[in-house]
């Protein structure tokens, strides 16, 4: 049997009483919540944040007039924009329907009600809010909580940045470099950047740091049968198997000075030797690479050659930390779960609410990297539906970077930063967040306004 609570929300604005139980009758099918004057209406909107309004534009203490009803009609689509009001009018009807409709109104029936085609329109209401909220809950998935560039999950602006940055440069053919630390995803933005390009050939990824110095010109460039003791064989090195796609070399400030200068000669030709070669081979091969070291410095103390930082780095991407990304390490918590319980212990289904605010507090040194891997480890652990902080076994006294800014733009940054973590924590619920906050609904709304946030 469906609760009363489970039903969805038609909140009646309705001075007259024996209207008001005559709609509560008539509408079995929704929770039918009445309000007999504007600051009644205005907390019924803000408590149950109904999908649909009817709203008698004569209300006290001008129950003749209809300015009263028209003051309510904007507050109420102030506190909630995609409410679907539907107002009523007896009060020269045809001009207070239209500017009912011009302030942003559903539709208007008029008094007399008519039980039967009211409830048409309520129902139409309902049912285009519904698919509206569907059509915004899909947008928000890429756009803020979800996926950017097919497989990255962030809700945080700052790698939202970074996304619409690769999206542009993708398609030029321009050698990108991706700055960042460890675990931050570089070679997910790589194989982005790859897709976003168009090209046919394969994306093929090398770490510079995991091939001892000796072998990895022959990983690079290949080698000829008999080129040293053990070719036995002709081989094709990465930068050929990449021919009409994307290399990644990943912590590209691993590679040896005497190499540098042969990745620079293909660099500059497009065109390579395998060792113990003689014949040119020319390449189309587009260089993607990365590093979590500071490659001025390196250029500076001559570890790395400038001619060949130039050559990489065409387009400069800078990746932020977890830490950086507001809201986004319960954000990715939530889709690792997901994922690893799946795979790993179906009976988990959620994180508890000391283990959300353990991921919070924590600075994520390994980033996204060693957040997947405790994750992992806890879902595997865990006894229970719910992941604990237990479970993650996170070190404590970890704190985050400290910025040195005014006082004014540090109030702004806490409170950007709280609402979107108090949003991701509450799963996007308004009331939950607030209460998460230690503030009101409205006040929340207010700062969502002030601060540009998405809801």
């Amino acid at each position: 049997m469906t609760q009363k609570s489970d039903l969805p929300v038609l909140l009646v604005v309705e001075d007259d009483e024996g209207l008001q139980r005559q709609l509560k009758w008539a509408y079995e099918g929704y929770q039918v919540v009445c309000a007999g004057d504007r600051q009644s209406a205005l907390d019924a909107v803000r408590m149950h944040e109904p999908a649909v309004v009817t709203l008698d534009l004569g209300l006290p203490p001008d129950p003749d007039g209809t300015d009263e009803g028209f003051a309510t009609l904007e507050e109420i689509l102030r506190l909630q924009p995609g409410t679907k009001v539907i107002v009523a009018t007896g009060h020269g009807a045809r001009e207070s329907a239209l500017k009912a409709v011009g302030m942003g109104a559903y539709d208007f029936y008029r008094k007399p009600v008519d039980i039967d085609d009211l409830g048409l329109i309520v129902a139409r209401a309902f049912h285009l809010h519904e698919i509206e909220a569907e059509n915004r809950r899909l947008e928000g998935d890429s756009a803020s909580g979800g996926t950017v560039l097919g497989s990255i999950v962030t809700g945080a602006p700052e790698m939202a940045k970074v996304a619409k940055t690769v999206e542009r440069v993708a398609s030029a053919d321009v050698a990108v470099m991706l700055l960042g630390a460890s675990g931050t995803g570089k070679e997910l933005l790589a194989r982005a950047v790859h897709e976003k390009s168009g090209r046919k050939g394969a994306f093929i990824a090398i770490n510079c740091a995991a091939i001892p110095e000796n072998l990895l010109e022959a990983e690079l460039f290949g080698y000829e049968r008999g080129a040293f003791t053990g070719a036995v064989k002709s081989n094709v090195g990465k930068i050929e198997l990449a021919q009409g796609g994307t290399l990644f070399l990943d912590e590209v400030g691993d590679i040896p000075l005497p190499l540098q200068v042969k990745l620079l000669r293909f660099l500059q030709e497009r065109v390579i030797e395998r060792i113990g070669g003689r014949q040119p081979i020319a390449v189309d091969t587009r260089i993607v690479c990365a590093t979590h070291q500071d490659l001025d410095t390196m250029q500076a103390e001559g570890r790395f050659r400038e001619d060949l930082y130039y050559r990489l780095a065409e387009i400069v991407v800078k990746i932020p930390s977890l830490a950086e990304r507001a809201g986004d390490a319960v954000l990715l918590a939530r889709h690792f779960v997901n994922r690893f319980s799946r795979e790993l212990n179906p009976s988990v289904q959620s994180l508890s609410a000391d283990a959300l605010a353990a991921i919070d507090a924590y600075a994520w040194p390994g980033n996204v990297r060693e957040l997947e891997n405790r994750v992992k480890r806890a879902v595997i652990m865990a006894d229970g539906r719910s992941v604990l902080a237990s479970d993650l076994d996170l070190p404590g006294g970890e704190a985050g970077p400290a910025t040195a800014i005014n006082l004014r733009a540090a109030r702004e940054v806490a409170d950007r930063t709280a609402i979107r973590q108090a949003m991701t924590r509450s799963d996007n619920n308004i009331s939950g967040a607030a209460r998460l906050l230690g503030i009101s609904r409205p006040t929340l709304y207010d700062l969502i306004k002030q601060y540009r946030l998405q809801a």
